[in-house]
Protein backbone atom coordinates (compact mmCIF):
# COMPACT_ATOMS: atom_id res chain seq x y z
CA UNK A 1 0.00 0.00 0.00
CA UNK A 2 0.96 3.71 -0.80
CA UNK A 3 1.66 5.42 2.63
CA UNK A 4 -1.13 8.35 2.69
CA UNK A 5 0.50 11.73 1.97
CA UNK A 6 0.68 14.32 5.00
CA UNK A 7 -1.65 17.01 4.79
CA UNK A 8 -0.22 20.74 4.73
CA UNK A 9 -1.37 22.73 6.95
CA UNK A 10 -4.01 25.81 5.69
CA UNK A 11 -1.69 28.98 5.16
CA UNK A 12 -2.96 31.73 7.63
CA UNK A 13 -2.50 35.18 6.42
CA UNK A 14 -2.78 38.08 8.99
CA UNK A 15 -3.42 41.32 6.66
CA UNK A 16 -3.19 45.16 8.47
CA UNK A 17 -6.29 47.40 6.97
CA UNK A 18 -8.05 44.51 5.65
CA UNK A 19 -11.58 46.01 5.80
CA UNK A 20 -11.31 47.81 2.44
CA UNK A 21 -9.69 48.60 -0.29
CA UNK A 22 -6.52 46.76 -1.67
CA UNK A 23 -6.32 44.57 1.87
CA UNK A 24 -10.21 43.78 1.38
CA UNK A 25 -9.04 42.55 -2.10
CA UNK A 26 -6.14 40.67 -1.32
CA UNK A 27 -7.81 39.18 1.51
CA UNK A 28 -10.78 37.86 -0.72
CA UNK A 29 -8.48 36.45 -3.08
CA UNK A 30 -6.52 34.91 -0.92
CA UNK A 31 -9.15 33.05 0.56
CA UNK A 32 -10.93 31.90 -2.70
CA UNK A 33 -7.08 30.18 -3.35
CA UNK A 34 -7.46 28.75 -0.20
CA UNK A 35 -6.02 30.33 2.61
CA UNK A 36 -7.50 31.48 6.24
CA UNK A 37 -7.27 35.14 6.71
CA UNK A 38 -6.68 37.17 9.72
CA UNK A 39 -7.70 40.95 8.88
CA UNK A 40 -7.22 43.78 10.89
CA UNK A 41 -9.19 47.28 10.98
CA UNK A 42 -8.91 50.65 12.83
CA UNK A 43 -12.55 51.71 13.06
CA UNK A 44 -14.32 49.95 10.46
CA UNK A 45 -15.42 46.88 12.39
CA UNK A 46 -18.51 46.41 10.40
CA UNK A 47 -16.79 46.42 6.98
CA UNK A 48 -14.58 44.15 8.28
CA UNK A 49 -16.95 41.31 9.80
CA UNK A 50 -18.56 41.72 5.87
CA UNK A 51 -14.85 40.69 4.79
CA UNK A 52 -15.04 38.18 7.22
CA UNK A 53 -18.43 36.61 6.34
CA UNK A 54 -17.54 36.39 3.02
CA UNK A 55 -14.61 34.27 3.29
CA UNK A 56 -16.55 32.41 5.20
CA UNK A 57 -18.74 31.89 2.26
CA UNK A 58 -16.11 30.91 0.21
CA UNK A 59 -15.48 27.76 2.99
CA UNK A 60 -12.55 29.30 4.49
CA UNK A 61 -12.21 30.18 8.54
CA UNK A 62 -11.47 33.65 9.02
CA UNK A 63 -11.28 36.39 12.05
CA UNK A 64 -11.54 40.42 12.30
CA UNK A 65 -8.92 42.41 15.07
CA UNK A 66 -8.88 45.57 15.70
CA UNK A 67 -5.63 47.49 15.28
CA UNK A 68 -4.24 50.95 15.01
CA UNK A 69 -1.03 50.62 12.99
CA UNK A 70 0.30 53.98 13.61
CA UNK A 71 0.03 53.20 17.67
CA UNK A 72 3.13 50.77 18.51
CA UNK A 73 2.73 51.06 21.69
CA UNK A 74 -0.54 48.26 21.22
CA UNK A 75 1.10 46.05 19.21
CA UNK A 76 2.54 43.59 22.53
CA UNK A 77 -1.26 43.54 23.20
CA UNK A 78 -2.72 42.98 19.81
CA UNK A 79 0.21 39.98 19.21
CA UNK A 80 -1.22 38.37 22.46
CA UNK A 81 -4.49 38.75 20.73
CA UNK A 82 -3.51 37.55 17.70
CA UNK A 83 -2.07 34.12 20.12
CA UNK A 84 -5.61 33.68 21.72
CA UNK A 85 -7.37 34.23 18.23
CA UNK A 86 -4.48 31.31 16.69
CA UNK A 87 -5.00 28.33 19.43
CA UNK A 88 -8.94 28.85 19.88
CA UNK A 89 -9.97 29.18 16.51
CA UNK A 90 -6.65 27.07 14.62
CA UNK A 91 -5.23 25.37 17.33
CA UNK A 92 -2.28 26.69 16.07
CA UNK A 93 0.67 28.79 17.90
CA UNK A 94 2.00 30.72 14.38
CA UNK A 95 0.70 31.85 11.46
CA UNK A 96 2.39 32.13 7.77
CA UNK A 97 2.65 35.24 6.06
CA UNK A 98 2.05 38.94 7.32
CA UNK A 99 0.60 41.85 4.19
CA UNK A 100 1.64 44.95 5.84
CA UNK A 101 -0.70 46.65 4.15
CA UNK A 102 -2.68 49.28 6.34
CA UNK A 103 -1.95 53.16 5.38
CA UNK A 104 -3.63 56.31 4.21
CA UNK A 105 -2.89 59.11 1.49
CA UNK A 106 -1.52 62.34 2.11
CA UNK A 107 -1.67 65.03 -0.84
CA UNK A 108 0.21 67.99 -0.16
CA UNK A 109 3.31 70.28 -1.94
CA UNK A 110 6.58 69.39 -0.30
CA UNK A 111 6.55 73.77 0.68
CA UNK A 112 3.36 73.18 2.42
CA UNK A 113 3.46 70.03 4.22
CA UNK A 114 2.63 69.91 8.07
CA UNK A 115 5.10 68.39 10.37
CA UNK A 116 1.99 67.00 11.79
CA UNK A 117 1.06 64.96 8.72
CA UNK A 118 4.59 63.87 8.43
CA UNK A 119 4.79 62.08 11.78
CA UNK A 120 1.43 60.71 11.05
CA UNK A 121 2.65 59.01 7.69
CA UNK A 122 5.63 57.74 9.62
CA UNK A 123 3.84 55.86 12.43
CA UNK A 124 1.52 53.92 10.15
CA UNK A 125 3.49 53.06 6.99
CA UNK A 126 6.96 53.45 8.01
CA UNK A 127 7.68 52.87 12.28
CA UNK A 128 4.34 50.76 12.10
CA UNK A 129 5.39 47.81 9.89
CA UNK A 130 8.86 47.94 11.64
CA UNK A 131 7.73 47.51 15.06
CA UNK A 132 4.50 45.43 14.13
CA UNK A 133 7.03 42.92 12.14
CA UNK A 134 9.24 42.49 14.76
CA UNK A 135 6.57 42.17 17.90
CA UNK A 136 4.57 39.43 15.16
CA UNK A 137 8.11 37.30 14.56
CA UNK A 138 7.41 34.79 17.12
CA UNK A 139 3.99 33.93 15.72
CA UNK A 140 4.90 33.94 11.82
CA UNK A 141 6.23 30.30 10.98
CA UNK A 142 9.85 29.15 9.72
CA UNK A 143 9.09 29.45 6.17
CA UNK A 144 6.53 31.77 5.97
CA UNK A 145 6.78 35.20 3.93
CA UNK A 146 6.29 38.95 4.61
CA UNK A 147 5.14 41.49 1.76
CA UNK A 148 5.49 45.09 2.58
CA UNK A 149 3.38 47.41 0.79
CA UNK A 150 4.75 50.45 -0.95
CA UNK A 151 4.45 52.72 -4.07
CA UNK A 152 4.89 53.41 -7.40
CA UNK A 153 5.75 56.72 -6.19
CA UNK A 154 8.48 55.43 -4.54
CA UNK A 155 10.23 55.09 -7.97
CA UNK A 156 8.30 57.79 -9.92
CA UNK A 157 7.69 61.23 -8.53
CA UNK A 158 4.08 63.14 -8.80
CA UNK A 159 4.03 66.84 -7.13
CA UNK A 160 1.47 66.62 -4.01
CA UNK A 161 3.27 63.37 -2.72
CA UNK A 162 6.35 64.11 -1.48
CA UNK A 163 5.74 62.53 2.39
CA UNK A 164 4.22 59.93 1.35
CA UNK A 165 6.72 58.60 -1.00
CA UNK A 166 9.25 59.08 1.29
CA UNK A 167 7.89 56.89 3.64
CA UNK A 168 7.56 54.04 1.35
CA UNK A 169 10.94 54.37 -0.07
CA UNK A 170 11.66 53.55 3.44
CA UNK A 171 9.76 50.59 3.32
CA UNK A 172 11.70 49.14 0.46
CA UNK A 173 14.70 49.83 2.39
CA UNK A 174 13.32 47.85 5.31
CA UNK A 175 12.30 45.07 3.12
CA UNK A 176 15.67 44.25 2.25
CA UNK A 177 16.77 44.25 5.86
CA UNK A 178 13.95 42.14 7.02
CA UNK A 179 14.60 39.56 4.16
CA UNK A 180 18.57 39.45 5.09
CA UNK A 181 17.99 38.93 8.86
CA UNK A 182 15.27 36.87 8.88
CA UNK A 183 16.81 34.65 5.92
CA UNK A 184 17.84 31.95 8.51
CA UNK A 185 14.49 30.85 9.63
CA UNK A 186 13.11 30.57 6.17
CA UNK A 187 11.17 33.34 6.30
CA UNK A 188 11.08 35.75 2.63
CA UNK A 189 10.14 39.11 2.46
CA UNK A 190 9.20 41.32 -0.51
CA UNK A 191 7.89 44.67 -1.48
CA UNK A 192 4.99 44.99 -3.36
CA UNK A 193 4.44 48.60 -4.89
CA UNK A 194 1.10 49.30 -6.37
CA UNK A 195 0.88 52.09 -8.95
CA UNK A 196 -2.11 54.06 -9.37
CA UNK A 197 -6.13 52.10 -8.38
CA UNK A 198 -9.46 52.84 -8.84
CA UNK A 199 -10.15 52.66 -4.62
CA UNK A 200 -11.14 54.76 -2.11
CA UNK A 201 -7.64 55.50 -1.07
CA UNK A 202 -6.42 59.30 -0.59
CA UNK A 203 -10.16 60.47 -1.45
CA UNK A 204 -10.88 58.32 -4.82
CA UNK A 205 -8.91 60.59 -6.80
CA UNK A 206 -7.94 58.27 -8.92
CA UNK A 207 -11.25 56.30 -9.05
CA UNK A 208 -13.46 59.29 -8.68
CA UNK A 209 -11.12 62.38 -11.05
CA UNK A 210 -12.18 61.17 -14.75
CA UNK A 211 -9.67 63.59 -15.81
CA UNK A 212 -6.83 62.31 -13.81
CA UNK A 213 -8.14 59.15 -14.61
CA UNK A 214 -7.69 59.76 -18.08
CA UNK A 215 -3.73 61.32 -17.40
CA UNK A 216 -2.76 58.04 -15.86
CA UNK A 217 -4.16 55.93 -18.30
CA UNK A 218 -2.13 57.46 -20.81
CA UNK A 219 1.01 57.28 -18.79
CA UNK A 220 0.53 53.42 -18.88
CA UNK A 221 1.67 50.85 -21.07
CA UNK A 222 -1.43 48.87 -20.49
CA UNK A 223 -3.44 51.89 -21.28
CA UNK A 224 -5.74 51.58 -18.22
CA UNK A 225 -5.36 52.57 -14.60
CA UNK A 226 -5.28 49.57 -11.95
CA UNK A 227 -8.33 47.73 -10.17
CA UNK A 228 -8.13 46.35 -6.80
CA UNK A 229 -8.01 42.35 -8.70
CA UNK A 230 -4.98 43.85 -10.45
CA UNK A 231 -3.62 43.82 -6.60
CA UNK A 232 -5.00 41.26 -4.73
CA UNK A 233 -3.80 38.57 -7.80
CA UNK A 234 -0.23 39.67 -7.20
CA UNK A 235 -0.19 39.41 -3.79
CA UNK A 236 -1.49 36.03 -3.84
CA UNK A 237 1.07 35.27 -6.81
CA UNK A 238 3.91 36.49 -4.16
CA UNK A 239 2.34 34.27 -1.33
CA UNK A 240 1.97 30.96 -4.11
CA UNK A 241 4.59 27.74 -3.76
CA UNK A 242 5.75 28.77 -6.81
CA UNK A 243 6.78 32.32 -5.92
CA UNK A 244 9.24 30.68 -2.78
CA UNK A 245 12.82 31.35 -4.06
CA UNK A 246 11.43 35.06 -4.50
CA UNK A 247 13.47 37.43 -2.15
CA UNK A 248 13.89 40.68 -0.81
CA UNK A 249 12.67 42.43 -4.35
CA UNK A 250 10.72 45.37 -5.11
CA UNK A 251 8.14 43.89 -7.81
CA UNK A 252 5.52 47.49 -8.93
CA UNK A 253 2.20 46.11 -9.74
CA UNK A 254 1.25 49.52 -11.91
CA UNK A 255 0.77 48.06 -15.59
CA UNK A 256 4.32 49.79 -16.87
CA UNK A 257 3.25 53.00 -15.33
CA UNK A 258 5.39 56.43 -16.31
CA UNK A 259 8.34 54.42 -18.16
Amino acid sequence: MNPTPLQTPTPIALITGGSRGLGRNAALTLAAQGSDIIVTYQRQQAEAQAVVARIEALGRRAAALQLDAGDSASFAAFATRVLELLSKQWQRKNFDHLINNAGFGHYAAFAETKEADFDALYRVHLKGPYFLTQVLLPLIADGGRIINISSGLARFSFAGSSAYAVMKGGVEVMTRYMAKELGSRGIAVNTLAPGAIETDFGGGHVRDNAELNRSIAAQTALGRVGLPDDIGGAIAALLAPGSRWINAQRIEASGGMVL
